[in-house]
């Protein structure tokens, strides 16, 4: 869908999404309003007050509902039930030990912040997260404390990775707006994202870890297993653990798969390559992420299941491990739907149109613009792109170098990632994830994107004021 031409102005606009947020903040942390129900409910509402017609409403709600429901509900599935494998088989411990033993117990959260750095390089944060949910619950579970000082700087990590660096489709597509290259995007972006993420997110993680408790949630793995647990059969649920290096070659198969596609659209996104060619379509396809955890999952049946147990024993396993998830993925496809009514609105556009001439330093228009437009209707790749698009003719005005385009899309992304609040999917599946409720997100993960944001926006302008 596109959006409608806004009935109100910038301002009006502004106040209409300003007061649903409030309402949904209201419903659910006072009316104590199921967040799934109060999600729908506040998206119908501002439907209305923004002025769709009446008979456009169900589109409308299903635009974002639809979109966000059909990336997550494959790939969450697919996630916990290789997450339970793991857990259960003893592998996500034996990871834990020998990350443990390479890093030492007091740097188990950067042990895990790094690898999220190297694995989130071309995964995507969604389906990073899902993949590590098991580790990070694992390392968490043996020392104990706040789960926030394991969780934190490792989603930090996947979230500084798929926001700034290229292959991942943001900066891309902001690059290729700017007229940039790619590779010096991604020669410039990963040194910021990394240092971005130890200041804005690994030292802030340990701040909040230790102020505020989470507890490990069981929502998703449930009980621990001690290797002791029998089904009704009697038998063993997990024979033995598996061997570190089976563990991590489950682990490369989403990444390796996954890669495929990232490469083979930033190959085609530069012209290297025909995107439509049969052996590029068949990389994609494979790298596609719900096929690539598909796979991930039927290879860690076949290897951590089916040896020590019977089929219909893993088939239990798996089963059980998906009916807890249905609150995860319905509360994140409301949450896009509560996006994409303010996305649909014509916020973007009619806040956009207002934000054209700043008379601000370009870097830090770039930065203003993505981050308004981000808090306003929820969605960082929106921002990112709108925001590139705005600026794109004051770019070329400047006739910039490569270096200094990369900067700008750095200063973009950044903005795109601040103050990740409830019109984001993205908060959404975090809380639910981590067993948070809606407060402690609040002053937790949206505290850690915008410091994270921050942090990539200095250094971009520090480099642009000093080379």
């Amino acid at each position: 869908m596109e959006a409608i031409e806004p009935v109100y102005g910038t301002a009006t606009l502004l106040l209409i999404a300003a007061g649903a947020v409030a309402l949904l903040l209201f419903l659910i942390m006072k009316v104590k309003l199921h967040a799934f129900v109060s999600l729908v409910l506040v998206s119908v509402v501002t439907a209305i007050a923004v002025g769709f017609p009446l008979a456009d409403i169900p589109d409308v709600l299903m635009f974002g509902f639809a979109d966000t429901i059909g990336s997550v509900a494959l790939l969450v599935a697919f996630g916990v039930m290789l997450g339970r494998l793991l857990e259960v088989t003893g592998g996500a411990q034996v990871l834990a030990d020998t990350l443990i033993g390479r890093f030492g117990a007091e740097r188990a959260p950067l042990a895990l912040g790094v690898a999220a750095l190297l694995f989130g390089f071309p995964i995507f944060f969604d389906a990073g997260l899902v993949v590590f949910l098991p580790i990070i619950l694992t390392v968490a579970r043996r020392f104990g404390g706040s789960l926030l000082l394991y969780a934190l700087p490792a989603a930090g990590a996947f979230a500084a990775m798929h926001a700034i660096v290229p292959p991942h489709p943001g900066p891309v597509a902001a690059a290729e707006v700017l007229g940039g290259n790619i590779g010096v995007t991604m020669l410039v972006g990963i040194p910021i994202a990394v240092l971005a993420w130890y200041a804005g997110s690994y030292l802030v993680s340990r701040f909040l870890g230790h102020r505020i408790h989470v507890d490990l949630p069981d929502v998703i793995f449930g009980e621990v297993n001690d290797g002791t647990k029998k089904d009704a059969d009697g038998e063993a649920l997990a024979a033995r653990a598996p061997k570190f290096s089976t563990v991590l070659l489950l682990l490369f198969i989403p990444l390796v798969l996954i890669s495929f596609d990232t490469i083979t659209d930033t190959l085609a996104s530069a012209k290297v390559i025909k995107g439509d060619e049969g052996w590029a379509a068949f990389l994609s396809l494979l790298g596609h992420t719900p096929v690539a955890l598909m796979i991930t999952v039927i290879v860690a049946i076949a290897v951590l299941g089916r040896p020590h147990t019977s089929m219909a024993n893993v088939t239990k396993l798996v089963d059980g491990a998906l009916g807890p998830i249905c609150s995860i993925i319905l509360i994140t496809g409301a949450g896009g739907m509560f996006g994409g009514v303010l996305e649909l609105s014509g916020i973007g556009a009619a806040l956009s149109g207002s934000l054209s001439d700043l008379g601000m330093s370009l870097i830090l228009q770039a930065f203003v613009i993505a981050t308004l437009l981000r808090v306003a209707q929820g969605s960082a790749t929106v921002a990112l792109t709108t925001t590139s698009g705005l600026i794109a003719g004051s770019v070329a005005d400047a006739n910039l170098g490569d270096f200094h385009i990369a900067l700008l899309v750095v200063a973009v992304a950044a903005g795109a990632t601040v103050l990740s609040h409830v019109n984001d999917s993205g908060f959404w599946l975090v809380s639910r994830f981590f067993g948070m409720d809606e407060k402690t997100t609040l002053k937790t993960w949206t505290v850690m994107e915008t410091t994270l944001g921050l942090a990539a926006f200095v250094i971009a302008a520090g480099l642009w004021v000093v080379v």
